[in-house]
């Protein structure tokens, strides 16, 4: 079974959110896909102050927020649709600060996420709205992770799907039907990548291994009593 994790980094109910579901539901059409949602608003998640407490610890990360019950989410899935607003031309503070904190993942338990699939959503008020720069910026997040990062698959969606809300909820997006088919291309491409790779290194014989020796299934997500 191939586990996609879909998250919506918007601090809002709406337009985003809508559109990682969408993507999601794609990718469970895929044979032998199982997906769940992630989402950040409400969540209070502090920004990561470099400290080199998981690095000294060989733990998660000390600072205590919401953060310590998402860790196990990113651990339980083997590619993930990371979705955004586009703020500032860039992707929102909330997604910004959450990626952040994966650094004890790739850090303590390196190789935790190498090769996991990751695909990107931007959401704009206008066509032209910021949606490529905020998917690239995404992009190579993820891809300092380790990640294998995949488009659509198709000429619209090359990099990641770009969505238009024309600043409205849900209903915003649904009315983009050019960028609705790309969310769902992208769902599905993530899904049939990360299936193909999971089945491929089952073949080979291959692991994905931490650098601690812990596989997937061995790490520790419990914090140490008093840090």
């Amino acid at each position: 079974m191939v586990k996609v994790l879909g998250i919506s980094g918007s601090p809002r109910r709406g337009a985003t959110e809508y559109s990682v579901k969408e993507a999601l539901a794609a990718a469970a059409g895929v044979p032998g896909v199982e997906t769940r949602f992630l989402s950040l608003r409400g969540k209070t998640i502090g920004p990561c102050i470099h400290c080199d407490y998981c690095k000294r610890n060989n733990s998660l990360c000390h600072t205590q927020d919401d953060m310590q019950g998402l860790y196990e989410h990113i651990v339980w899935a083997d590619a993930y649709i990371i979705g955004s607003p586009v703020y500032g031309m860039s992707f929102s503070g909330q997604l910004q600060t959450f990626l952040n904190r994966w650094r004890p993942l790739h850090h303590v338990y390196r190789g935790l996420l190498r090769n996991r699939v990751g695909g990107v959503i931007a959401v704009g008020g206008s066509r032209n709205g910021g949606q490529e720069l905020t998917c690239s910026a995404m992009i190579h997040s993820l891809m300092a992770r380790g990640m294998v990062v995949v488009g659509g698959g198709d000429f619209d969606c090359y990099s990641g799907a770009y969505v238009v809300s024309h600043d409205k909820p849900g209903d915003g997006v649904k009315e983009d039907l050019i960028g609705m088919d790309s969310v769902r291309k992208l769902g599905i491409r993530v899904a049939q990548v990360a299936s193909w790779m999971k089945q491929g290194q089952e073949a080979l014989g291959l692991q994905e291994a931490a650098g601690s020796g812990a596989s997937k299934g061995e790490v520790d997500l419990v914090e140490e009593e008093g840090s």
